[in-house]
């Protein structure tokens, strides 16, 4: 069975940092790309989350929503199966529910965490 679980959300003040980890088991994480996603409040439900990073699995640069370049770090350790986010200079505007997706680049599919709730506040 698919987990993924997300830890290190909370409430931080703007120009604060978080810590954001996502630990994952039932599938060969080495074989999927890893991504944190995120979605603002108030936001309508079925609006698509929105990219925060990405680091595939085959070691390519990881990719960055413009809106967090230089501040955000994504990494991960395929032998333990996590992938992190460390989030630096935080603004109000980076409050959301932060989420970790696990995607198969053979068939697509998607697998993704609870979420983790990030407040920042000014």
């Amino acid at each position: 069975q698919v987990q993924l679980v997300e830890s290190g959300g909370g409430l931080a003040q703007a120009g604060g940092s978080l810590r954001l980890s996502c630990v994952a088991s039932g599938f060969t994480f080495a074989q999927y790309t890893m991504g944190w996603f995120r979605q603002a409040p108030g936001e309508a439900p079925g609006l698509e989350r929105e990219l925060v990073a990405q680091a595939s699995w085959a070691g390519d640069a990881p990719t960055y929503a413009d809106s967090v370049k230089g501040r955000f770090t994504i990494s991960r350790d395929n032998a333990k199966g996590t992938v992190h986010l460390q989030m630096d200079s935080l603004k109000p505007e980076d409050t959301a529910v932060y989420y970790c997706k696990a995607t198969s680049p053979i068939s697509g599919t998607p697998y993704w965490g609870q979420g983790t709730q990030v407040t920042v506040s000014s």
